[in-house]
């Protein structure tokens, strides 16, 4: 809610994140104006990410949902801001089959991917960087899975929680396999601001989103009955297993174990090949 009585001049915010029940979850009090927000306008934008990514290119909205992958494509117009990551901690995004298969057996296949910028191909494509992609919708994977269009789909977002019940078999995590290897979480997506609006609008920017979090896990039942209307497919207690895998501690700020896994996979893309150059991760403020 903006104070009528604020001298200052009105900012328009645009706010993009996607239409899942986590980032519904996070956004939820300043999405329903549970916080006062002096002279700045918040809009919000519901898109899916691979979309998002690309109008990030653009430096379209004020402030984005980003999957990690896309940021050193737009390091030099966004800085990440310090609250709203999702992260898996020895979960992520994750590969299933009509039936079962080693994981050296992706070598060669044609796996369903939700977008060449998600962050959830960089972590295949650095576990594995023979297969064939084959860009499907996010919430089609399942389906194109189920008819045999492709050998395997990439996973993300709620089905990772839902695939078994489709009869279909995990042939593996790639949150898990990231763990094993640097005992870090995998960083999937974050939210970042455009630096152009200077430091001062930034902060409270900042202080708005953590605030908004914050909001949603003290008022947890509230902020998920709203984000149950985004949970595609799921009942309560399983939207609401999903929110707390990716709005936790971590959502609330990175810390020093999350700011080096992000920092460690855009390395680790560098050098694989898979991200174009080099970055060092600027975090807002």
């Amino acid at each position: 809610m903006t104070d009528p009585s604020s001298p200052l001049k009105p900012i328009d915010i645009h706010v993009a994140h996607s239409p899942d029940s986590d980032d519904a979850f996070m956004f939820y009090a300043l999405a329903t104006d549970k916080l006062a927000t002096g002279n700045l306008l918040f809009h919000h934008t519901l898109s899916d990410i691979e979309t998002l990514n690309s109008k990030a290119l653009e430096g379209f909205y004020e402030v984005t949902a980003i999957s990690f992958s896309a940021y050193p494509h737009i390091a030099d117009q966004y800085a990440l801001l310090p609250h709203g990551s999702s992260m898996g901690d020895r979960y992520g995004p994750m590969v299933i089959a009509n039936k079962p298969f080693s994981t050296s057996e992706i070598k060669g296949k044609r796996i369903a991917i939700p977008g060449l910028m998600t962050t959830a191909f960089l972590a295949l494509k650095l576990f594995e960087t023979d297969f064939e992609p084959v860009v499907v919708p996010f919430d089609k994977i399942i389906d194109a899975v189920k008819h045999g269009l492709v050998d395997g789909g990439l996973l993300i977002h709620e089905g990772q929680l839902t695939y078994a019940r489709e009869g279909l078999y995990k042939i593996i995590d790639l949150g898990e396999w990231w763990h094993d290897r640097h005992a870090l979480p995998l960083p999937l997506g974050g939210n970042v601001i455009r630096k152009d609006l200077g430091p001062e609008t930034i902060r409270e920017v900042s202080r708005l989103l953590k605030a908004s979090i914050q909001y949603a896990l003290d008022h947890r039942d509230e902020a998920l009955t709203y984000a149950m209307q985004f949970a595609r497919d799921m009942n309560k207690e399983l939207a609401d297993k999903f929110v707390g895998m990716y709005v936790n501690e971590l959502t609330l700020d990175y810390g020093y174990e999350g700011r080096r896994a992000v920092q460690l996979l855009l390395d680790e893309g560098f050098e694989k090949g898979v991200l174009p150059r080099r970055v060092s991760v600027e975090f807002a403020g």
